[in-house]
């Protein structure tokens, strides 16, 4: 729980920088006088940052360890956050929000990873729900932060960006300590090191037999890319991009699209932005009433259900506000009640040797397209809010489509289980019962 907990730290980090723009972003955007396209940058150039630190640091966990990792992400974090008060210009802004980026890509890559290999076959799930769900706790956080500068005057946006700071700091000092994983210790040849950590964190009498290690102890980049492996990171890169492009779109222009659908300027947008946060946070926390009953059952009603508010928004022709908090509201508790299964999936597909480069890559992959849906959902949205609503539900429909052919079931598996590949495991691989 613990590990859980640090790692959700992390998330709830990530959903603090990436949703504080969001309220950010209008007074920079005055601040610079820019135009949309500068503006959609400074808005997705942490999701491009993202990109590469997810691409890299993912395979940089596979081979040096995700503890190392796990405290350098946050460090950056620190360092970034108040480096931003000090931007004199947009492109400096967008230079260090895309470095950001690049230290949260390491952390998604890390933090999934860490905490599936230290959960129980049973619990893993709703661990891992948990620890998504931090994320949401952190947007929420942001918009509310973000309020409360604009109704104390303190609206500089300066200050909004250099707060991230403060959580950073906190889960850096509770991070310290964390062990090794034993998973990825064993997978290395070194047993007795992961004894240690066994004996360390569950006691000497503890049965692990939930714990067996993978059959691989290599790593290797090309190897999520061969054989049935190369079907799965299709399928994780492809739903997790699904989710994140409307996601990131309404939700980093929220106020924005609030405002352009009938809520008046100023308090009423950001209120309601701040309100829409409770329902995601509600949806992502869902998840543990569903996620031991099939991923994939889960993830196909989540697309579907996420379309249909989405749809009817881009066909109603003057809604009121009353009608658009409750699509948008109907929106976050579907489409956030399968956010889990971003972590869930590429830890549970991939083995212990590649597990944190399929997470990282997925990462990447995924931020195609929410760097897409962010840069691009000013122009859209210039154009036509309802226009940006049905694109929004025509994507939730192709990840509708993609996880309908490719997801697998992996509830109730270990982690060796879901992610074999069908061979025959080596006879020399010790398992963590034998080592304690």
């Amino acid at each position: 729980m613990l590990i859980t907990l640090y790692a959700g730290g992390g998330e709830f980090c990530d959903g603090y920088i990436l949703s504080i723009i969001g309220v950010a972003l209008p007074l920079i955007t005055s601040d610079f006088d820019l135009g949309s396209t500068m503006s959609g940058l400074v808005g997705s150039a942490t999701l491009i940052g993202m990109f590469v630190g997810g691409l890299v640091f993912g395979y940089v966990t596979d081979r040096v360890g995700r503890q190392k990792v796990y405290l350098f992400d946050i460090a950056a974090f620190i360092a970034l956050s108040v480096a931003q008060y000090f931007s004199p210009d947009a492109w400096t802004l967008t230079l260090l929000r895309f470095a950001m980026g690049i230290a949260i890509g390491a952390d998604f890559a890390i933090a999934g990873t860490i905490a599936s290999e230290f959960a129980p076959r049973k619990s893993r799930g709703p661990l891992l729900v948990v620890m998504v769900t931090m994320w949401s706790v952190g947007a929420a956080t942001a918009y509310v932060v973000g309020w409360l500068m604009l109704r104390s005057g303190l609206d500089d946006w300066r200050w909004m960006l250099a707060s991230s700071a403060i959580p950073a700091a906190l889960i850096l000092l509770l991070r310290f300590g964390t062990p090794e994983s034993p998973r990825w210790l064993m997978s290395k040849g070194r047993t007795e090191e992961a004894r240690q950590v066994v004996r360390q964190m569950l006691g000497p009498d503890a049965d692990l037999a939930d714990l067996e290690a993978e059959t691989t102890t290599r790593t290797r980049y090309a190897d999520i890319f061969q054989g049935v492996y190369l079907r799965r990171t299709i399928f994780v890169g492809t739903f997790w991009a699904c989710q994140l492009l409307p996601i990131y779109a309404i939700t980093t222009y929220e106020p924005t699209i609030l405002t352009s659908l009938g809520l008046e300027h100023g308090d009423s947008a950001y209120l309601g932005s701040v309100a829409l946060q409770i329902f995601y946070i509600l949806g992502s926390l869902s998840g543990i009433l569903f996620i031991n009953k099939g991923r994939r059952p889960l993830l196909l009603w989540s697309f579907a259900l996420s379309a249909v508010p989405l749809l009817v928004l881009s066909v109603l022709a003057d809604p009121g506000p009353a009608a658009v908090i409750t699509l948008f509201a109907v929106f976050g508790l579907a489409s956030f009640s399968s956010q889990c299964l971003q972590a869930i999936y590429p830890s549970e597909l991939f083995p212990t040797g590649v597990r944190a480069t399929a997470n990282g890559f997925a990462t990447g992959a995924s931020r195609i397209g929410a760097a897409i849906g962010t840069w691009g959902a000013p122009v859209v949205l210039g154009h036509s809010t309802r226009l940006a609503m049905f694109l929004g539900a025509l994507i939730c429909g192709l990840g509708w489509l993609v996880s309908y052919r490719l997801a697998p079931e992996t509830s109730g598996k270990s982690l060796a289980e879901a992610s074999g590949d069908g061979k025959v495991p080596p006879a020399d691989l010790p398992t963590v019962k034998e080592l304690s």
